[in-house]
């Protein structure tokens, strides 16, 4: 086990679904209940790193975020920071990839919110936001725990994106997913089993809380 490389795992991992928490709870909000007639286009531009391969993600974050670019050349000249080939370049990526994973179960869990709770909170005389901390965000918990836990499982076996915009810097980059892919390729098969077989029991950990989740839900909400 290349206990660094899991290290760096776990830290991208934990960062990137705690960084995604707040927006991505904004963002399925306001996707699960507005009227907004672009709702599908919005949907559809969430829907893209699901599609795309995360090679083609990573050579446009390159591209982007590259001392080559205005954006690149802006940071390292002004704020001294190189997103390409670091960590906080790394986590940066992670979060605009995870993005959907976030957000479509959170989103799922709003939307099966019946709007006559909202109302009725309401005309109670709650306001907006405390009907949202009092009635939605306790019912909508599930969805929260399913976007974490998958945010969470994804990172860590994310391959493409890390590979392109972080590269493999040990203690720095070099995540279990790249860990597994050179042990493969120095022939050493032991390793990369024993790394392969984490991130396997995390995946299904992680799934485990998203049916548990579920099954919490109230009946009329399903």
């Amino acid at each position: 086990m290349d206990w660094q490389a899991a290290r760096v795992s776990l830290l991208l991992a934990v960062l990137t679904a705690a960084l995604l928490l707040p927006p991505g709870v904004a963002l399925a909000r306001w996707l699960a209940f507005t009227p907004w007639r672009g709702k599908p286009f919005a949907e559809a531009l969430l829907m893209l790193p699901l599609l795309l391969p995360p090679t083609v993600i990573g050579f446009y974050l390159l591209l982007t975020l590259g001392q080559a670019s205005p954006i690149g050349a802006w940071l390292a000249e002004r704020l001294d920071l190189q997103l390409v080939f670091s960590f906080q370049g790394l986590l940066l990526a992670s979060v605009l990839v995870n993005l959907p994973f976030m957000v479509q179960p959170v989103q799922r869990a709003f939307a099966a919110i019946p709007n006559s709770l909202r109302e009725a909170a309401w005309v109670s005389g709650l306001s907006t936001w405390r009907t949202f901390l009092k009635i939605e965000l306790p019912l909508a918990w599930p969805g929260l725990l399913a976007g974490v836990a998958l945010t969470a499982a994804h990172t860590l076996g994310e391959f493409g994106v890390v590979l392109m915009v972080g590269g493999s810097i040990p203690g720095e980059t070099r995540t279990l997913s790249i860990a597994i892919y050179d042990r493969v390729q120095a022939f050493d098969m032991q390793a990369a089993h024993a790394m392969a077989l984490a991130l396997v029991a995390c995946s299904l950990i992680a799934v485990g809380l998203v049916f548990a989740g579920d099954r919490k839900r109230p009946l009329q909400d399903r």
